[in-house]
């Protein structure tokens, strides 16, 4: 029996350990990683960035364990719910998120250094403060006008982890907090992925399982470009190990949902150019999330492998690791997780992770507690009611 306790720490290790394992290549083809490293089998890597000059000149660093963003809007997350002790909506984005992420420094690993989470973010996450605290719009409608991303999607397990076994609360939670920061698929995928993790604390709860979970819940281009691509990864599992043909058959489906291909870059040359890249659809789907269901289909719920190779597949390659790593450490436990990964992680980054997911576990225990007393309370009231 895997204990929520231990379920709750493979989550937040989970995403660290995949974010970590991403974080070196991210932004480069498959074609690059295999090239270059082969295949991602470690954290604990040299930066593909390190020696370029604009690495050295904005003072970033990465690889060796080092976690990005993704890692720590996550903790954000979860000292908001430490804070508030309850469910969460966009109101709390807007006030108590934006608090964690812009103006409460604390020690950020790419930098070496205490700094704010925002001096970190890319565009789309400090669109969060541009939006709450600069324009100050009404919360829900925070995420108009974004590049429609992961970004949303990346950070959201904790929502899971508070509304666990259950996939369609969490799910809707995650709709209400995520639309201060998101829209469209960017909105979804938050909603999608959140479901994916609660399902995952199910006891003997299989992937198939989980993803079935996903495809009744997403709506439109999400719930295709999961379905197509899940189906894929069960007839591919025979050729695994041919990582070209897996990746080459998982980017042709893809592309029918995400047209950016390996195309990930923004640059002058773009500009004044019109595409549908990053714009709200119906019809498309982020990548990061198909993407990492399809690993865990295609290795059936193997973490170290599906993280592997998803973060060996190219582009937004820490995301596609966070949310394999959350969703079977959700699964599993965090002992699916190298016990000197997780030490190299807690050693470099300096989160105390451990400790944080101490003070979580409790806080999300008391809220689901709550949840079921609410609900008793509902049910013998529905009693004394003739239907």
């Amino acid at each position: 029996m895997i204990s929520f306790a231990d379920r709750v720490k493979g989550v937040v290790f989970g995403t660290a350990f995949g974010d970590a394992m991403g974080a070196v290549v991210e932004k480069l083809t498959y074609s690059d990683i295999k090239g270059k490293y082969g295949r991602v089998e470690t954290t604990q890597l040299r930066w593909w960035k390190s020696e370029l000059p604009e690495t050295a000149r904005l003072g970033r660093m990465r690889g060796q364990g080092i976690v990005t963003d993704d890692t720590l809007m996550t903790l954000a997350l979860m000292k908001v719910y430490d804070t508030e002790q309850r469910h969460l909506d966009a109101y709390d984005l807007a006030n108590e998120f934006v608090k964690e992420i812009a103006f409460r420094p604390r020690y950020i690993p790419e930098f070496g250094k205490e700094a704010l989470i925002m001096d970190r973010l890319f565009y789309p996450e400090k669109h969060i403060f541009t939006r709450h605290v600069l324009a100050n719009c009404e919360p829900r409608e925070g995420g108009y006008g974004n590049m429609v991303n992961c970004g949303a999607a990346m950070y959201i397990a904790p929502v899971g982890i508070v509304n666990a076994c259950n996939p369609k609360a969490a799910y809707d939670e995650a709709i209400l907090f995520a639309s201060g920061h998101q829209v469209s698929y960017g909105l979804e995928a938050a909603g999608v992925m959140a479901c994916c993790v609660a399902k995952a604390f199910e006891p003997g709860v299989m992937v198939d399982d989980i993803v079935n979970t996903a495809l009744r819940y997403a709506k439109d281009g999400t719930k295709w470009a999961i379905s197509d691509i899940c189906e894929a990864a069960k007839l591919l599992r025979p050729i695994k190990k041919d990582r070209d043909e897996v990746v080459r058959y998982f980017h042709e489906i893809i592309g029918k949902y995400s047209p950016m291909g390996d195309d990930v870059n923004r640059s002058i040359d773009k500009i004044g150019i019109p595409s549908n890249h990053y714009t709200p659809s119906r019809l498309f789907s982020i990548e990061e999330l198909p993407m990492a269901l399809a690993y865990m289909v295609l290795h059936e719920g193997d973490l170290l492998e599906a993280v592997k190779d998803g973060v060996s597949s190219g582009r937004d390659t820490d995301s596609i690791g966070v949310m394999i790593g959350a969703i079977l450490g959700a699964m599993q436990g965090v002992q699916a997780i190298p016990a000197d990964e997780i030490q190299a992680i807690e050693d470099i980054n300096k989160q105390q992770i451990e400790k944080q997911c101490s003070i979580f576990m409790t806080t999300a225990a008391a809220i689901i507690g709550q949840d079921m007393g609410e609900q008793e309370a509902r049910r013998q009231h529905m009693n004394t009611i003739q239907l």
